[in-house]
């Protein structure tokens, strides 16, 4: 009866940790985004670059975030 209390107990202490580590990324997502849109609004002529540049990141911080999502659900 001790296993199961200690397993269960160790499946809701790794959900949350898993949980947590999506703040990461989505503190970067808004970091990204803001200091895209201050150097747009800086120089409006390389926004096409910016926002290409900007995107690219998106997609790298945010696989960031599915990879601890998952990471839950595997694991768990």
């Amino acid at each position: 009866m001790d296993t199961a209390i200690l397993a269960e107990l160790n499946g809701n202490i790794a959900t949350i940790g898993y949980g947590l580590a999506t703040l990461g990324p989505g503190i970067g997502l808004g970091i990204l985004v803001g200091k895209a849109l201050e150097g747009m609004a800086r120089q409006p002529e390389v926004a096409g670059t910016l926002r290409t540049n900007m995107f690219i990141g998106v997609a790298f911080v945010e696989v960031l975030a599915l990879i601890g999502l998952v990471a839950g659900f595997i694991f768990v």
